[in-house]
Formats: C-alpha cells, structure tokens, sequence
C-alpha cells in the first residue's frame, strides 16, 4: 500500500482515530508521518535507554511526599549512584545497587514482566538434564516438608524415596563429569 501524501514511498505506518463516533485512517510513509507531525522521533532514534528509563517515570505530584524524597535520596553505599541517578541513567553502578534499591525494584520489573518479579527462563537443552534434576529434587524437598507439617507420612515415604533417587541420579552425572 503507498503512502496517502506523497503517492511515492510505501506506507509504513498506519494511524487510525476515532473522534465523536467517526472512525478516520491514515496511511503514510516515514518521511510523511514526520513532515506532517504525526510523529515526533528523537534525532538519534528510540533506543532500548529510553524505554527502560520512561518506565521509572513516577507521577510528578508524588515527587514531593517525605516518603518519595527519602527514596530519592537513598544512595548505594558501594559505588554512591543515588536512585534518582538510576532513575536518570536506567542501569546500576555496580552489584550492591540492586540489594540497596530492592524495595524499589519490584514496582518495576512488575510493569516491565507482567506483573512476575522472577525470571525463570529456560534451560539449554545440551547442558540443562543437571539442572532440570536439581530443579525437580528442589520441589520434591518442598513438596516433602508440606507432607510432614500436614502429617501425611507414607506420601511423604513416596516423595523421599524420588529425592533418594534423583540425589543418587545426580552424583552419577557429577562423578560422571568428573572422570
């Protein structure tokens, strides 16, 4: 489809608004879409700084409660970044700057991950059977300790025979690894 303007260049971008019921749709191609204003980029371009930090713009009229001034004003006693320079910069100082700023955090990664704070991610399939086995032996150990608090004794039985086996599994793969 070419662009609704010049008639030269294909149409890119695509805009659609409805005003009072009436439904209007634009078609245009880049150097249009920013003749015409409907778009208004930054000379060097979106980049993936500008999302991160427009995430960790708060509400003006926050800024000026006691609680939010107390944050503003927490500094990381590793490197010194304050949370307001983190704020600014998108990324940390060092190492000690995500335990400093933890409470912080969480509102973040919530709005950036969909609402989850823990990345569970996936595992390489070439190196992942170790880690998968730890894994499953992690939730059979949990699964066990809910079994002895609720008193149900031979599931439990069950459950510690599988953590019996897989920690056998285990130290075979690293025996294994280590020959």
């Amino acid at each position: 489809m070419e662009c609704q303007e010049c008639h030269e260049r294909p149409a890119t971008l695509h805009f659609t608004q409805v005003i009072n019921g009436k439904k209007t749709e634009i078609r245009v191609c880049e150097v249009c879409a920013k003749e015409k204003g409907y778009v208004n980029y930054p000379e060097e371009g979106y980049s993936l700084h500008n999302l991160l930090t427009g995430l960790f713009n708060f509400d003006t009229t926050k800024m000026e409660s006691p609680a939010f001034q107390q944050v503003k004003d927490l500094q990381c006693p590793q490197c010194g970044m304050t949370f307001s320079q983190f704020k600014e910069a998108g990324k940390f100082g060092c190492a000690t700057c995500y335990d400093t700023f933890s409470d912080r955090l969480d509102p973040i990664l919530r709005r950036v991950h969909a609402g989850n704070t823990k990345h569970s991610g996936k595992i390489p399939k070439r190196a992942g059977d170790d880690l998968q086995m730890k894994r499953r032996l992690q939730s059979f150990k949990e699964q066990l300790q809910q079994l002895i608090e609720k008193e149900a004794f031979e599931e439990a039985a069950e459950v510690r025979d599988k953590i019996k086996a897989l920690e056998a599994r285990l130290r075979d793969l690293e025996a294994g690894d280590n020959s």
